[in-house]
């Protein structure tokens, strides 16, 4: 046997332990480069907040969203086991999730129009205050009936410039999805993320306005 039947018969091997699941794949059975681009989806700032949020004079410096690994991708995550994460095939964010996030905290801070300026770390604005967020959970939950997408943040406030954390708390939203199609699933991650974006604006705001000195 010569050395193109051997590749021949070890890619066939390879080949047959990929598991076919519809929509679902994991990690381990997507190969770059082969098969059909994925569809691209992104989610929405929030922009509407409580009336009675204070206007504030000071700057505020988002840090780049942290995420475990699992997290930190492109590919929409879900759960059938607690011990392990999949993806869907053939669909991804428009950016890594943690990046993503961080853009819409951006934007929806912005949408306030409550706050002096607003922006990245990397941009270089002197800020008076550092918001650090972790994304902890961003997936769809398959223990049930009904696929639910669950997001959970955790934020902390930095005062500069001693850099002394003055806030710290997570936000959590649990949004069943109205079917297991994906527009269905992205749907109700643009709800859930919505919902702790919202709490995490208005949060900050009334947290550090507290501790403005001027």
């Amino acid at each position: 046997m010569n050395d193109t039947d051997n590749k021949k018969r070890t890619f066939l091997k390879l080949a047959g332990l990929l598991p076919v699941s519809g929509l679902l794949a994991s990690c381990a059975t997507l190969i770059p480069g082969q098969g059909p681009l994925p569809d691209l989806y992104r989610l929405s700032p929030k922009s509407t907040f409580d009336q009675d949020l204070p206007k504030v004079p000071w700057q505020l410096v988002l840090e780049q969203t942290s995420a475990n690994a699992s997290l930190n991708t492109t590919k929409i995550a879900l759960q059938r086991k607690a011990n392990q994460m999949e993806y869907y095939a053939n669909a991804g964010w428009v950016d890594k999730a943690p990046i993503m996030v961080q853009t819409l905290l951006v934007e929806s801070f912005e949408n306030t129009d409550r706050i002096v300026a607003v922006g990245r770390e990397t941009i270089g604005l002197r800020s008076d205050f550092i918001l650090k967020t972790e994304l902890r959970e961003f997936q769809t939950l398959y223990f049930g009936n009904t696929p639910e997408v669950r997001v959970v943040i955790n934020a902390k406030i930095v005062q500069m410039p001693r850099r002394t954390i003055i806030g710290s708390q997570s936000f959590e939203a649990r949004i069943p999805a109205q079917s297991d199609q994906l527009n269905s699933i992205v749907s109700a991650f643009d709800e859930g993320l919505g919902k702790v974006t919202k709490k995490l604006v208005e949060w900050t705001l009334f947290t550090a306005h507290s501790k403005y000195k001027g």
